[in-house]
């Protein structure tokens, strides 16, 4: 094969996998029933005046299956921490025990059951829409390598990279719907 196509073919593969990872990452801060540090993360504090991700400023824990415990390291980052929460629209709300914040979950309705499923098949649709788009962008550089003047591609290297390019992006577009009924069984599950 090509030494360019079989680049491509390596950056493609890591593309589609930052892709999945980012969406199984997305995943992971949906409800699905109980309570998991991956539920705030991403949230951002106003420490002392700096934007600064939730779990630098405390210690993120779940004591139980409904609840989500931030202990700050420093006393002041109360408050902050608190109204970053409430900022951030999760669907709860934190109340402050002395030195630490506890969140309690309420138990899901089916309704909002629901919304969760139609929320990991709206990304779940995004990520498939980012692994075609990789692979369209991908095979466009394919067809190019025909036309390099030092190590041009054959017209059977190009074909042969074409089918591997669909054969991954299948490979990818399973492992999201994998991840998706796997997803949508854990919500749904009382």
């Amino acid at each position: 094969m090509n030494t360019e196509i079989k680049k491509l073919m390596e950056e493609t593969t890591a593309s589609m996998t930052s892709a999945v990872d980012f969406l199984e990452n997305s995943l992971k801060k949906l409800r699905a029933g109980k309570a998991s540090p991956q539920m705030v993360a991403g949230v951002m504090v106003d420490y002392y005046g700096t934007m600064t991700p939730i779990e630098q400023v405390g210690n993120v824990n779940t004591p139980a299956a409904n609840q989500i415990t931030i202990q700050p390291w420093d006393k002041n980052a109360i408050g902050p921490i608190n109204k970053a929460i409430v900022d951030a629209n999760l669907g709860f709300t934190p109340k402050v025990e002395a030195d630490l914040l506890r969140i309690t979950l309420p138990p899901l309705t089916e309704e909002r059951r629901k919304e969760i499923v139609k929320s990991v098949k709206k990304e779940a649709e995004d990520g498939k829409v980012s692994v075609r788009n990789i692979r369209r962008n991908m095979l466009d550089k394919i067809k190019k390598t025909k036309d390099n003047k030092e190590n041009p591609a054959t017209e059977d290297e190009v074909k042969q990279a074409e089918k591997e390019m669909q054969d991954l992006t299948d490979k990818f577009i399973k492992k999201i719907d994998e991840m998706v009924v796997a997803k949508e069984k854990e919500v749904m599950t009382v």
